[in-house]
């Protein structure tokens, strides 16, 4: 696979792709496993918290993690098939507001996690350069196939580092 470029992706996902060292599927195939023992450190009884009143549980940013996932690896799946159609946004607090992302077991996610991963990794790696580098647009934003893998990845380490920063070490107990 090709070195990622800039004009790949739009400034707005550069966080999240700089968060991506080495090879990008490197990091998605080790999120297997990282991920999923970083959730289970998380106290079962902590799954509702919030470090503010604004702000999502600890199990709706998780839930969140998913489905932008889905919805990332869905927008590369049309762009690979040549499906220009310009994809709409996603508002994810409506997605928060109408999930019942609370009522759920740490292990529901972590499963609903690793069966969502391996099945983006087997589509993505089916993926040849020709359709890694097409491109469409997506929230009036230009965008790559490719680009979504390091989105996708490291949209995952920018909300576990917020969960691990704001969440999991500011709590008192």
């Amino acid at each position: 696979m090709n070195p990622l470029k800039s004009e790949e992706y739009p400034a707005i996902y550069t966080d999240y792709i700089e968060h991506i060292v080495g090879p990008v599927f490197d990091k998605l195939h080790n999120q297997l496993e990282s991920f999923p023992d970083f959730i289970r450190t998380i106290p079962a009884d902590q799954g509702e918290y919030t470090y503010d009143e604004e702000k999502w549980s600890i199990k709706e940013v998780l839930c969140h993690i998913l489905d932008t996932e889905r919805i990332m690896a869905y927008r590369a799946l049309r762009f690979a098939r040549n499906d220009m159609t310009e994809l709409a946004a996603f508002e994810q607090e409506i997605f928060v507001q109408n999930a019942r992302h609370n009522e759920r077991s740490f292990e529901s996610i972590i499963k609903e996690f690793i069966h969502l991963r391996q099945s983006n990794l087997a589509m993505f790696e089916s993926f040849d350069d020709i359709e890694l580098e097409r491109k469409g647009m997506a929230s009036g934003r230009l965008i790559s196939v490719k680009a979504f893998l390091y989105v996708i990845a490291g949209h995952l380490i920018h909300h576990q580092l917020i969960l691990q920063e704001r969440y999991l070490n500011n709590k008192s107990n």
